[in-house]
């Protein structure tokens, strides 16, 4: 196939590109000129200069291809509130349907989030049926991905297949997404974290699974890409554990946190964590991932397997 993928220069794209290229299949990549494509140099891709923001440009760019791949979206924390959310995600995933309608009904893969099925204030395990129930407006990020997921359910006449990757570590991690959290473990004398938890995954098997989704998913279907399911003071043990060090861990209660967060905001105080991310890491997204291991035929490493490639990287770049 030829396959037209948006954020294919990211860090899951990355490895969703170079599986594909060893598949023997083609692949045209959308870029911006401010894009960073160091992840998939040295591998052959044809480039597309555009925007998701535009359905024109989508529409050319598709233009040849048998399937799409829609994988762009804010990614760093810094974005997680980003004013161009909305015309990102939302308007840019109608924008990639509309121009897979337009070349005869493309089949679609859209990469969501489990953030995007449901947070919990305790540790539940949910699934693809999950209803979304969360209120809260600064979970900016949660209610786009879960909209855009919306807008998908209205191309019944396309083959869309959405996945949900869960908090996604790996090698190459160069945005410091997530392995951002194992070097503030590693580096802080005392370790505190919020009571939270997350299902972690490694970047390989959710590439894996990405592809099997377009090989494999059914039309409007919804799969979960998820590994083990850890605390954040989980989280936080085992990545002490791996690298030798003997630290506290200290668990902050929630009220606390989120007190201590706004007051900081509002006085413009500097805070020694980012607060845009204090919402997130007091929830659970807990999931399993049964659906996708059944229906897609894909495998999860377990926490320990996905952090210590990850970790190894880390103490390559010295930032371990």
């Amino acid at each position: 196939m030829k396959v037209f993928i948006t954020g294919g220069h990211g860090f899951i794209g990355s490895h969703v590109v170079r599986k594909l290229v060893e598949q023997g299949h083609s692949v045209r990549c959308l870029v911006r000129e401010s894009s960073d494509t160091s992840r998939i140099d040295g591998i052959e891709w044809e480039r597309f200069k555009g925007d998701v923001r535009s359905k024109e440009l989508m529409i050319e760019g598709i233009d040849g291809c048998d399937a799409v791949i829609h994988l762009a979206s804010p990614s760093s924390w810094d974005d997680i509130n980003s004013p161009y959310m909305k015309q990102i995600v939302e308007d840019g995933t109608r924008n990639v349907l509309d121009a897979a309608r337009h070349h005869g009904g493309l089949d679609v893969v859209y990469c969501s989030s489990t953030i995007a099925v449901n947070g919990t204030d305790d540790a539940v395990v949910q699934n693809e049926d999950t209803e979304f129930t969360l209120k809260d407006p600064s979970l900016v990020y949660a209610m786009s991905k879960n909209a855009a997921e919306k807008i998908c359910e209205e191309y019944s006449d396309l083959r869309v297949v959405t996945v949900c990757p869960a908090e996604v570590y790996g090698p190459h991690d160069t945005g410091m997404v997530t392995a951002g959290n194992l070097v503030d473990f590693a580096t802080s004398p005392v370790v505190l974290v919020t009571r939270g938890g997350t299902a972690v995954v490694h970047v390989e098997d959710v590439a894996d699974g990405v592809i099997a989704a377009l090989e494999k998913g059914k039309a409007g279907g919804r799969y979960i890409l998820g590994g083990e399911n850890l605390t954040i003071e989980g989280l936080a043990q085992l990545t002490l554990e791996i690298l030798g060090l003997n630290k506290k861990v200290v668990v902050v209660p929630t009220p606390w946190i989120k007190s201590l967060t706004k007051v900081g905001q509002t006085l413009r105080l500097p805070l020694p964590y980012n607060p845009l991310v204090i919402p997130y890491a007091t929830k659970f997204w807990f999931i399993s991932n049964e659906k996708a291991t059944k229906e897609l035929g894909i495998t999860f490493r377990d926490a320990r397997a996905t952090l210590e490639p990850t970790i190894e990287w880390l103490k390559a770049e010295g930032l371990v």
